[in-house]
């Protein structure tokens, strides 16, 4: 699709695609994310369209199978916001440890953090990686052990 087309449709549908993702996501950031990812897949889509309404129809529904695949991906996997974990008081224990998961390698941190506070699944991080999933689950148990060890060297 050449630039100026594609340019052309952005400027007409960007608007309405904006507001259907803001009212299904609930969340302007992601709104825009899912508009970009909308006019990103027809860009690769290379697409032929009959007319005009065949063509906003497309984006629209490209565009809510966008917005439902990231509402999924939320259900799936929640996090808590910065603001959630800051007004919480922490132990002294959660602080240590917090402190010894930062000192980690990120080898180490990231499949951690992947697997405990983002909620990841070992098959799923496989695929971020592109290893196994029992790379992954040695990963997981050495950085385990690596993070086991740190938190107690600093207790002591």
């Amino acid at each position: 699709m050449e630039g100026s087309r594609l340019h052309h449709l952005f400027l007409k549908y960007s608007q309405m695609l904006y507001k259907i993702s803001v009212l299904m996501l609930c969340n302007e950031q992601d709104a825009n994310d899912a508009v970009q990812d909308t006019f990103t897949r027809l860009l690769s889509a290379d697409k032929c369209f009959e007319n005009e309404e065949h063509e906003k129809a497309w984006l629209i529904r490209v565009n809510i199978n966008i917005c439902k695949n990231m509402l999924r991906f939320r259900r799936m996997h929640p996090t808590a916001t910065y603001e959630e974990l800051s007004s919480h008081s922490h132990s002294t224990e959660d602080i240590g440890l917090m402190n010894a998961l930062l000192g980690l390698k990120n080898k180490d941190k990231e499949p951690l953090i992947l697997f405990y506070i983002e909620g990841y699944s070992c098959k799923e991080i496989s695929e971020f990686f592109g290893i196994s999933e029992g790379a992954v689950k040695k990963r997981l148990e050495r950085a385990r052990r690596r993070l086991r060890d740190k938190y107690e060297e600093s207790q002591e």
